[in-house]
């Protein structure tokens, strides 16, 4: 039997809802095992995680610079798959169970996890029906006191924190490869612009020679909702592409640009970044948290630290000299030395900003306990504790 312990189950707005079986640093990586293991931390047979993304352009679907979600695969090892595991789980009110447990990930999807046709919700339904299900590491037996669909929970948190860190159209841009009713590119070129961000070849396809979608492979060490991705080579079907000549056709008539995607709390693919001439936030962004010079995760909707899954967007409103916070649980405030945000904060305190950083009373630091990891939220002190960091605002 593996080593393994339980820890406190966390949905994106911080509520804690069930136990959920994670895998000591001893369990082995999926697609790389020779030996017998427990499969709440092994993903088998479905060990080849495919994270896929597409570039819809008729009709424009999502931001218009940026990629939006297909979904996360549990491909087998050889590129073959299962499908439909389990139709006593296959939830049809994917919106409402996301509503309730996890709106921060659900106001990501309603954005960038979008259907050519359809709705978004018969969308998600079939994506976790179909793929989502065959999951061994999200098996209710996988829980401990089980909460019906917390794992359909997991699921669309870790799809969403995992395309977050894949930013295609950045990563593109970066390479001069941009969206254009006249350029073509190489397979060559697009694959060597995904390839070097990556650290792996991506399988990039294409519907009559237009670049339409990538998808991203990892092998998961540990279970789905908690273990860690390793990027991997492709297996299974290859590149659909032709090697030269091929549109990458902007989104004509799509949403107006938005940020690429949210940060990853996991891995940001973006410095943090003020308000320009220190005025003071307004609107929507980000709280970034930065400690030892580099950016760790952010605050999400209750007031936390966390590292891993959905950062929360919070409102920033000009007071005076200053600003106020919420969330999604509520105004934002310092209440008996730490940051709390909810529906019980009736008077929402006054943050000052230097430019980069929150300030309180004068100072840009706060304080936690320790470096949160894993589902493990940290309470953010104003009083000096063991380990310091800054609160960056990022302007959506």
């Amino acid at each position: 039997m593996a080593a393994r312990y339980l820890f406190l189950g966390v949905v994106g707005a911080g509520l804690a809802v069930a136990s959920s079986v994670t895998c000591s640093g001893s369990a082995p990586v999926s697609c790389h095992n020779t030996t017998s293991f427990d499969t709440c931390c092994l993903e088998y047979p479905g060990g080849h995680m495919v994270q896929t993304q597409f570039w819809d352009t008729n009709p424009p679907v999502g931001p218009s610079d940026s990629w939006t979600i297909h979904g996360l695969w549990p491909d087998h090892c050889d590129g073959t798959f299962d499908s439909s595991c389990d139709s006593s789980r296959a939830y049809t009110n994917i919106t409402q169970i996301l509503q309730a447990a996890s709106p921060d990930t659900l106001s990501f999807m309603q954005t960038h996890w979008k259907p050519n046709s359809g709705t978004d919700e018969s969308f998600w339904e079939h994506e976790w029906g179909k793929h989502g299900t065959c999951m061994t590491t999200l098996r209710p037996s996988c829980y401990s006191g089980y909460q019906p669909t917390q794992e359909a929970v997991d699921f669309f948190d870790r799809t969403v924190a995992l395309f977050q860190g894949l930013p295609s159209y950045s990563w593109l841009a970066d390479a001069g490869i941009v969206p254009s009713t006249t350029a073509t590119y190489t397979l060559s070129a697009i694959q060597a612009a995904l390839t070097g961000k990556f650290g792996f070849a991506v399988t990039i396809n294409c519907n009559s020679g237009e670049l339409n979608e990538l998808w991203y492979h990892y092998n998961v060490q540990g279970s789905v909702q908690s273990g860690t991705f390793k990027p991997t080579s492709p297996v299974g079907a290859g590149s659909t592409c032709p090697s030269s000549g091929i549109k990458y056709l902007p989104k004509s008539g799509s949403t107006t640009p938005t940020s690429t995607s949210k940060p990853s709390t996991s891995s940001p693919t973006s410095s943090p970044t003020g308000t320009p001439g220190g005025n003071v936030p307004s609107g929507s962004g980000y709280l970034n948290a930065v400690t030892g010079g580099s950016q760790k995760g952010c605050i999400i909707s209750a007031g936390t630290w966390y590292t891993s899954g959905t950062c929360a967007t919070f409102t920033a409103t000009p007071s005076g000299s200053g600003f106020t916070l919420s969330s999604s649980k509520g105004k934002c405030a310092i209440a008996s030395g730490a940051l709390t945000c909810s529906s019980s904060v009736s008077s929402a305190t006054v943050f000052s900003y230097d430019g980069t950083h929150v300030t309180y009373s004068g100072s840009a630091t706060f304080y936690s306990t320790a470096v949160p990891s894993g589902s493990t939220q940290a309470t953010v002190y104003t009083a000096s504790n063991s380990v310091s960091l800054q609160l960056t605002w990022q302007a959506l």
